[in-house]
C-alpha cells in the first residue's frame, strides 16, 4: 500500500509529534534522529531535510508541545466565567494531580535545557508565556473585586514554582507525596495567594 503524500506542514507535524514521543520514552540525551525516523518508518535523511540537526529537532518538538499546551491554557483561561474560576480551572490542569500530560517530557527539558541554547531558548518562553497569561488572569480578578493580590506576576511565579516542583516530585519520586495531599497544597497555596478563606479557593 503507497504511503499517503503529505504537504510540508503535515510531514513537519508528524515528525515533531514522533519526536516528542521518542524523548518521553527515551530522554533528551538518548534520542536519536534514526529513533525518530524509525517510528514513523521513514529514512533519516527525511528528518534531516526537515531539520538539519537533532539539536533543532529536539528544540522544535519542545516548541510543538508547548504551543499544544499553551493553546490548552488560552482556552481555559479564555471562558465565559469569573477569573477565580478561570484561574482554579487552569492551576488545577496544569498542577501534577490534574490531566495535564507531558510531565515527564518537560522536565527531560529543563535537565537538558542549560546544555543546549535552543532548546532553553523554548523552555525559558513557554515558562513566560504560562506566568503571563496566569498573572493576566489574576490581575482581572483584582480589577473585578475578586480577591486581592498586590503583585500578579509574583504570584503567579510562586504558583508556578510550587506546581512545577511537585511535579519533579510526583513523576521521579512516585510515593513521595500522595496526589491528593499535593493538590490540597495547590488549593492551600492559590487561597493563601488571593487572601481566599481556606477552602474558597
Amino acid at each position: 500500500m503507497a504511503r499517503v503524500r503529505l504537504s510540508v506542514a503535515e510531514r513537519r507535524a508528524e515528525l515533531l509529534t514522533a519526536a516528542v514521543e521518542q524523548i518521553e520514552a527515551r530522554g533528551v540525551a538518548a534520542v536519536r534522529i534514526s529513533d525518530v525516523a524509525s517510528a514513523l518508518g521513514v529514512s533519516n535523511a527525511l528528518v534531516l531535510y526537515h531539520f538539519a540537526s537533532k539539536e533543532k529537532l529536539v528544540a522544535a518538538a519542545f516548541a510543538h508541545a508547548a504551543e499544544g499546551d499553551l493553546a490548552h491554557l488560552r482556552g481555559l483561561l479564555g471562558r465565559r466565567t469569573t477569573a477565580l474560576r478561570r484561574l482554579r480551572s487552569a492551576v488545577r490542569w496544569y498542577a501534577p494531580t490534574g490531566t495535564a500530560k507531558g510531565w515527564r517530557l518537560w522536565i527531560e527539558g529543563w535537565a537538558a535545557a542549560p546544555r543546549e541554547p535552543a532548546l532553553q531558548e523554548v523552555t525559558r518562553e513557554l515558562d513566560r508565556r504560562w506566568k503571563s497569561a496566569l498573572a493576566e488572569v489574576i490581575a482581572e480578578g483584582v480589577a473585578a473585586g475578586e480577591f486581592r493580590c498586590p503583585d500578579p506576576a509574583a504570584t503567579a511565579l510562586r504558583l508556578t514554582a510550587l506546581l512545577d516542583g511537585l511535579a519533579v516530585q510526583l513523576t521521579a519520586y512516585p510515593g513521595a507525596v500522595s496526589r491528593a495531599r499535593a493538590q490540597e497544597w495547590v488549593d492551600e497555596a492559590l487561597a493563601r495567594e488571593l487572601g481566599l478563606a481556606a477552602g474558597e479557593g
